[in-house]
């Protein structure tokens, strides 16, 4: 487990509203004209003084509202120090000096010069356009990967992860991308997992294996990988397999493996039928007395016989007009 490395609380802001916030800065905006007016009636400074800072105060308030969505956080520092947590939607009025993290987060500017990268960029590490921190359930598809089994056989494998935030203050301080790290987490759980379960087993034995047990493996994957990302403030609500195969280099003779088991079980299946319709056979014409048979004509006919029905061929007749007795 990994040790947790925040050292407070995550405290839940409660705001003054953002229409009141609205309303005093539009009154203190307003106060300018009023001030300059009465300063160019009147002819004294003390109005100009007074409306250029009332001015400045409703910028200042102005700069301060924060709209906040449903399923949204935003986690606030106020000069270099924690601030608070607001994680209920509304509008509302914060400190201006206050400012929003997201690790995720990058400029449009940033983004545009970085040009082409972000095309080759997985789904993982995609970075967010708003310093808000999303609390809704994300999809996380890590692509497929090449891992080891118990026997050490490579496979490929993906997977797709259902997560949420559920303490944006952890997601946002205790790791330095919270997406990124997810993404990482997964790929290290993926491979701790998948060595302890065979990709199949030869017999019908009921071993635990990656093909045959993908509810049992998934769940030890969602295990592993909450107890890696908890300290995140990530929450793991549901990991599946998506994608399962031996690596190219295996698979074509895993393929004449598995051919040959088949071969082997329609086989072994036909003898049975074909011992099982001999005996009854043999025993149908004793028990009616059709024919008496010695030994050696016994032999012959059931070795016929056996050669009809396990015959990939259809058997040509041969008509015997000879005594058989």
């Amino acid at each position: 487990m990994i040790e947790e490395r925040i050292k407070f609380n995550e405290k839940e802001l409660k705001p003054m509203s953002g229409w009141m916030g609205l309303l005093i800065g539009l009154i203190l905006i307003l106060i300018f004209p009023v001030a300059i007016y009465f300063a160019i009636i009147k002819d004294i400074v003390f109005p100009t003084i007074l409306g250029i800072i009332c001015l400045i105060a409703g910028i200042f308030m102005l700069c301060g509202l924060k709209i906040l969505n449903p399923n949204e956080s935003m986690v606030l520092v106020l000069f270099g120090n924690y601030y608070g947590t607001i994680s209920k939607e509304g509008f509302y009025f914060v400190n201006p000096f206050c400012s929003a993290i997201n690790p995720t987060y990058e400029s449009p500017t940033l983004r545009m010069a970085k040009g082409k990268e972000d095309e080759n960029k997985s789904e993982a590490t995609i970075t967010s356009t708003t310093k808000k921190v999303s609390l809704k359930t994300l999809t996380l598809n890590n692509g497929i990967q090449k891992v080891n089994d118990e026997m050490g056989n490579p496979i490929m494998i993906g997977v797709v992860v259902i997560w949420k935030v559920i303490n944006p203050t952890k997601a946002v301080f205790n790791v330095d991308n919270y997406k990124t790290y997810l993404s990482i987490q997964c790929d290290t759980a993926l491979r701790n997992v998948a060595r302890l379960y065979p990709y199949d087993v030869n017999d019908a034995s009921e071993e635990k294996t990656l093909r045959g047990s993908s509810q049992e493996v998934a769940d030890k994957l969602k295990e592993e990988l909450q107890s890696r990302v908890h300290v995140a403030g990530l929450e793991v609500c549901e990991v599946r397999i998506t994608h399962l195969a031996y690596a190219p280099e295996i698979a074509a003779a895993m393929l004449q493996r598995q051919q040959a088991e088949a071969i082997i079980a329609a086989r072994k299946k036909i003898v049975e039928g074909a011992v099982g319709m001999v005996e009854m056979a043999l025993n149908s014409l004793n028990e009616n007395e059709i024919v008496k048979l010695d030994d050696e004509k016994k032999a012959a006919m059931v070795s016929n016989l056996l050669v009809v029905l396990c015959g990939n061929k259809d058997a040509q007749p041969i008509v015997n007009s000879g005594n058989i007795n």
